[in-house]
């Protein structure tokens, strides 16, 4: 077991855990922070999806040994005092995303990442954007409309 110190939600935290634990495991298990989800644990289908230093990664695929001294956001860190939704939240509500939600808080990772380096994208952009994380349900017309929702302001 190895101590790293990880800023995650803005919070600096310090876990005792193996070096190649993926870091959803830390995540979920040490720190309680259960919204980032486990689905195929081989980084394919991108439940696990959060943000390190504003890019999204595959939190089953990375250990956290890797992580180093860049920030982790996970879904809970999108709205930390769960009174007022990220606008990208709101939208899935506003446009009903979700079918099943289990891919969701991947989708919504994904979907914050886009939006931050491009506030305004085409169709296109979305689809080939999204299609890292896949969704069962196949809400991806929902989700593209949520995304142009939060582009148009509201």
């Amino acid at each position: 077991m190895d101590a790293f110190t990880l800023t995650v939600n803005g919070e600096t935290y310090t876990v005792d855990v193996a070096s190649d634990t993926p870091l959803l495991w830390v995540l979920r298990d040490a720190l309680g922070l259960t919204g980032t989800k486990y689905s195929c644990g081989i980084g394919v289908c991108g439940a696990c999806t959060v943000l390190l230093d504003g890019e999204p990664v595959r939190s089953c695929s990375i250990p956290v040994s890797a992580v180093g001294d860049r920030a982790v956001t996970t879904i809970e860190g999108l709205s930390p005092d769960g009174a007022h939704l990220h606008p990208v939240q709101q939208a899935w509500i506003e446009e009903q995303a979700p079918q099943c939600g289990y891919c969701q808080p991947g989708q919504i990772m994904n979907a914050v990442a886009l939006l931050a380096k491009n506030p305004n994208p085409t169709d296109a952009e979305i689809d080939a954007a999204m299609r890292n994380v896949l969704c069962r349900c196949g809400t991806y017309q929902r989700i593209r409309r949520a995304i142009h929702r939060v582009a148009k302001g509201g």
